[in-house]
């Protein structure tokens, strides 16, 4: 079963997903819209296999190609569940910002915040030696602080988004662990990360699933313009 443990914990990822598509149809295209843009970024799986991890994958796939099918359904899951925690945990409604509020000096900065992302991680990637997970995670950190900057009323979204799918990550990899022991230490390539492992889980994985968490949460309305109100 070790084998299909990466498949497995992708299909729970999926499974959540389908849950708060099911559960919300209020942020149906939400959910939707920001999973079919994030199942693209399952494609730079070539960038972390196997300096990052190397786990076991269908098909034997990433050991072959550098390319996964679970990395597509995993990138695709958790778009979609970002985006919208914030929303199954406060009932709030989307509202299409006023255009007199779309001219505040802040967002004549609107392109670059979001393409910071962007900005920030080639040049990491291509210029320094480091692991493709820090300037990913230094990247996202970017355009979550960014997106604060340019859109403040997004705070209370941006902050509790990032906690939130933190400590939904950190349940998801408890899982993981317990189901599957030793794995992290079979499949991780601790050697060339900090090796700082807190409570069975590389710390290089809680900072991937805060900043996804903070970026990911507002990207949706700063993207469309939206504001979350009370609901």
């Amino acid at each position: 079963m070790e084998s299909y443990a990466w498949f497995i914990w992708s299909l729970g990822f999926l499974l959540l997903w389908g849950i708060f598509f099911i559960a919300s149809p209020s942020t149906r295209k939400q959910i939707l819209r920001m999973s079919l843009f994030t199942a693209p970024l399952g494609l730079t799986e070539p960038l972390f296999v196997p300096e990052y991890w190397n786990p076991p994958t269908l098909f034997h796939l990433a050991q072959r190609t550098g390319f996964d099918i679970e990395s597509l359904i995993f990138c695709f899951s958790i778009g979609g569940i970002a985006t919208v925690l914030y929303e199954m945990a406060v009932p709030v409604q989307h509202v299409t910002m006023l255009k007199d509020e779309k001219h505040h000096p802040r967002h004549r900065y609107h392109v670059l915040a979001l393409t910071s992302p962007i900005i920030v991680f080639i040049p990491l990637l291509l210029f320094t030696s480091l692991n493709a997970i820090y300037p990913g995670i230094l990247a996202m950190f970017t355009g979550a602080m960014t997106s604060l900057w340019c859109r403040p009323d997004l705070k209370k979204k941006i902050w509790a988004g990032g906690g939130i799918f933190l400590g939904l990550y950190f349940v998801f990899f408890k899982l993981l662990d317990l189901a599957f022991p030793g794995y992290v230490e079979k499949y991780w390539t601790l050697d060339v990360l900090t090796g700082i492992i807190v409570l069975g889980i590389p710390i290089e994985e809680y900072l991937f699933a805060f900043t996804f968490g903070l970026m990911w949460s507002s990207l949706y309305e700063h993207y469309h313009w939206q504001q979350v109100v009370p609901g």
